[in-house]
């Protein structure tokens, strides 16, 4: 039988980002390094990254949104609270 041979790679990553990673993973029955192993065969099958790599582009409805929020926080008679207490007690009236 053919022996698989092995290497130690080391990556640094954002604690965070590691503690989330392993809990996603291990909730799907592997562990970060058979994840890694999987992204990495991935990326050889297709000859990239095994995912789109893009710029997000909002659709209309959010553009129109961002241009509403953008119009209201310039405008000086727009009305604000001080806080979210006071914004609550004026949508209930």
């Amino acid at each position: 039988m053919a022996t698989t041979r092995t290497t130690n790679f080391t990556v640094r990553l954002d604690t965070q980002v590691k503690d989330e990673a392993e809990k996603l993973f291990g909730d799907l029955g592997m562990t970060l390094s058979s994840a890694f192993n999987i992204f990495l065969h991935q990326a050889i099958l297709t000859q990239g990254l095994p995912f789109p790599v893009c710029k997000e582009h909002p659709n209309k409805t959010t553009l129109a949104a961002m241009k509403e929020a953008i119009e209201l926080a310039n405008d000086p008679h727009a009305k604000t609270y001080s806080n979210v207490k006071e914004l609550l007690e004026d949508l209930k009236s």
